[in-house]
């Protein structure tokens, strides 16, 4: 292991970044947000639970069910947030 310390000082040029534009930056290496990429999006765990829950039954055609289900565990967290992005698309 390296005990050298590290430097605290940023090597960015925040300067130049504050004098960008939106139409300045570069988002050629990002893919946009399609629904399949929101549905393979990584839900983050441990973060403060600001809403109330109701439980609920919910019949949902069993190839969808398994297929999320597929996709390991936190498969309920992920439905419910394609359901609330779909929600606030809609309203």
């Amino acid at each position: 292991m390296n005990n050298e310390p590290t430097l605290n000082k940023s090597q960015t040029d925040w300067q130049h970044l504050d004098a960008m534009s939106d139409e300045d930056i570069d988002l050629s290496d990002c893919p946009e947000i399609t629904p399949e990429l929101f549905a393979k999006a990584t839900v983050r765990r441990g973060l403060p639970n600001a809403k109330t829950k109701a439980q609920v039954t919910l019949r949902i055609d069993s190839d969808v069910l398994d297929w999320f289900k597929s996709h390991g565990r936190g498969y309920q967290t992920q439905i419910n947030t394609l359901l609330r992005a779909y929600m606030e698309a809609h309203r």
